[in-house]
């Protein structure tokens, strides 16, 4: 029985991981893609698809717990994703002279994480819609209570769920995300369910992260809607504020949380592209071919 589930979690994580290599001077640049908390590569597979098509190594992996269960999800702690993100940083290190980390909502805090944690292999961060705690217009008041709970025990016995608008202002894209989710035979209270003990290993990662902020001095692209309806811009003016850094916002007038999947997703992709191909700018040219060897002529 355990052979055969775990032969299911394979194909699944197969299913939709997003890894692509790149190619021309633009391949010699990778990016690190890092999903939100509950979600898959699937939220970042357009602006993959962006970088893709400009040349550059793209890799999204599935974080551990992700992609299945609620139970699965909750069995995991926020170290379990922090290692998935560091074996894929780990390989695409390998295939790339630059890696620059990036991740949506919780996962733009997974990328801090690892920016500060391994400052010399990371060379650039891009931030969509990052989430140091979820304080958007569409989150219940009483969920700000949660910042008490101390014990990861007590936080099991809670269960919260997401409602509409799930982070995409656009109707037609919202349903067409739905419909694309539950095809896959997963339940909604799997898709936007979260037990406590989730969100309390949340917020012990973003308690770390808030510590090593000044530790981060890459370059960082934030991307951030002005009416996120998850977390505030008020995140984002913090990252501003603490990171290490130069840090470049760019501000979404027509979009929720999922910036990658809304409204200006194209925005977001073109501004990206336009930010690695000037990172491939600062790369040292390389010699594909050989010198000439000269000899000179004896007199």
């Amino acid at each position: 029985m355990k052979t055969s589930e775990n032969t299911n979690k394979m194909a699944i994580a197969e299913r939709l991981v997003y890894d692509q290599p790149g190619f021309g001077e633009n391949g010699r640049i990778g990016f690190l893609l890092v999903h939100g908390l509950g979600g898959t590569p699937v939220e970042l597979r357009f602006v993959a698809q962006g970088l893709t098509r400009a040349g550059f190594t793209v890799y999204c992996p599935l974080l551990e717990g992700h992609g299945g269960t609620e139970a699965e999800l909750n069995a995991t702690s926020w170290q379990d994703w922090y290692e998935t993100v560091c074996a894929a940083h780990d390989e695409l290190s390998t295939r790339c002279e630059m890696v620059v980390v990036g991740g949506l909502s919780s996962g733009a805090l997974l990328s801090l994480h690892l920016a500060a944690q391994r400052p010399k292999d990371v060379h650039a961060t891009l931030l969509f819609s990052p989430t140091i705690w979820p304080n958007g217009w569409a989150i219940p008041k009483a969920f700000h209570l949660f910042k008490l709970v101390r014990h990861k025990w007590f936080a099991n016995l809670m269960n919260f769920t997401e409602v509409a608008p799930y982070g995409i202002k656009d109707e037609r894209i919202r349903r067409f995300v739905l419909d694309s989710l539950q095809s896959e035979g997963r339940p909604l209270k799997d898709i936007f369910g979260r037990r406590g003990g989730v969100l309390w290993e949340f917020k012990a990662l973003r308690n770390v992260v808030k510590k090593e902020l000044g530790a981060v001095r890459q370059q960082t692209l934030v991307f951030h809607p002005r009416h996120d309806d998850q977390s505030d811009i008020s995140n984002t003016m913090l990252l501003q504020r603490q990171l290490g850094g130069l840090v470049d916002v760019v501000v979404l007038d027509d979009s929720y949380h999922m910036v990658t999947l809304d409204r200006q997703r194209s925005l977001v992709v073109e501004r990206s592209v336009d930010y690695g191909t000037w990172l491939t700018s600062q790369l040292k040219p390389r010699d594909d071919v050989a010198p000439a060897v000269t000899t000179a002529a004896a007199e």
